[in-house]
């Protein structure tokens, strides 16, 4: 549910009215009875995703920020019926524009451009959603600020890009930068120099403990154990495996044959799995492509991580397409992942015509297949 309060010369409470509103009202409408999972505001438009995918705007739209395909002002929550088609997984809002990003990585703009914020390559306004960076890599985040005509967007490789007003200036294609986030461009070239989310900031001048540790992993130089896997060592500490996992704080604490060797073989998991893990133990992050994050899921579940099992589904999640689709449905269900089964399940519900035609579709085994259909036809995925 969406609730709204304030303001409302132009109807962005959505009450049905301009009325102000003195506490919060619940905001109904098309949102009768949809679950809300995003809302954003502009100067005086607001915005709001529904568990589907779908999009719907109300308030202000003198320059087409709601992207319904004209500029009337409206009162109550109205339907984005240019994005039909796609699910959406982020939206934001500038000044008087707004970006949206589907579940894909595909990125769509829409409203003013009078600096370029669109990033079109013109300066012209549009009242109904476009496509950008379409050339580009898959985008896993966008940014905006309502008090800002400044854009922003970050790949999947961690490229940082910007358009609109930046520093005074109409950037009207997105430009590449050396920020690593998002956030950045924001404190930097936007005006007013702003943060587009709230931000935690904490003093950077000395090596943290978390940090020392970080720095040592993988390093022979203060290792007491290796680890062998595809004939490659990785230098690791026993005591700092012992306090961060219960699985090795059993294997050196009992009557376990590795308890006594210097190496230790792994033949189970990949190299590149397993230095993952290990190196999650030392930094509490994991940085691997989705396909072996499959396998690192394997390994979570295997050594009761529940952490790195979180971790290893939201990289899947964001490297989720239409022809990998039903294989990370199978993994999450085969280890027991079930928000990520949800995930994957509404993304393969929502793309069904696509994902059927994949070789992962028809690769899986009869039971799964039937259940699949049945959860779909629960869902309406075969409405006549």
């Amino acid at each position: 549910m969406v609730f709204a309060w304030g303001y409302n010369n132009c109807g962005q409470i959505g009450s049905g009215s301009t009325a102000n509103q003195p506490y919060p009202r619940k905001v109904t409408g098309c949102l009768q009875g949809k679950t809300s999972v995003g809302i954003t505001c502009g100067q005086t438009s607001s915005m709001a995703v529904i568990e589907n995918g779908e999009v719907y705007g109300w308030g202000y739209n003198g320059n087409g920020q709601l992207g319904i395909g004209n500029n009337g002002n409206q009162l109550t929550p109205c339907r984005l019926a240019g994005l039909q088609g796609l699910c959406i997984q982020q939206i934001v809002s500038g000044y008087g524009h707004c970006l949206a990003l589907t579940d894909e990585g595909l990125l769509y703009a829409w409203g003013a451009n009078t600096y370029g914020q669109l990033g079109t390559g013109n300066k012209s306004n549009h009242l109904s959603p476009v496509q950008i960076m379409a050339d580009k890599e898959r985008v896993v985040e966008v940014a905006a600020c309502h008090s800002t005509h400044t854009s922003a967007a970050k790949t999947q490789s961690g490229q940082v890009y910007m358009w609109g007003q930046c520093r005074g200036q109409s950037i009207v294609i997105p430009h590449l930068t050396h920020f690593t986030n998002t956030d950045d461009v924001f404190a930097c070239f936007a005006t007013p120099s702003v943060m587009w989310r709230l931000m935690s900031v904490e003093p950077d001048d000395f090596l943290t403990v978390a940090e020392a540790l970080r720095k040592e992993f993988d390093s022979p130089e203060t290792a007491d154990l290796k680890f062998s896997v595809d004939s490659k060592y990785i230098h690791v500490h026993k005591a700092v495996l012992k306090i961060r996992c219960e699985h090795f704080r059993s294997m050196f604490r009992s009557q376990w044959t590795e308890d006594q060797q210097e190496v230790i073989e792994i033949g189970q998991f990949s190299y590149p799995v397993y230095r993952s893990f290990l190196q999650f133990l030392y930094t509490d992050t994991v940085d691997l492509p989705p396909e072996d994050a499959i396998g690192l899921l394997d390994l979570a579940t295997s050594y009761c991580e529940n952490r790195l099992k979180r971790l290893c589904q939201q990289i899947i999640k964001r490297g989720i397409t239409v022809d990998n689709a039903f294989t990370l449905l199978s993994a999450a269900i085969r280890y027991d992942a079930e928000d990520l089964e949800v995930f994957c399940f509404r993304f393969c519900v929502n793309h069904l015509t696509q994902v059927t035609q994949t070789g992962a579709f028809w690769q899986v085994d009869g039971a799964m297949l039937k259940e699949f259909i049945c959860r779909a036809s629960r869902c309406g995925a075969f409405k006549n």
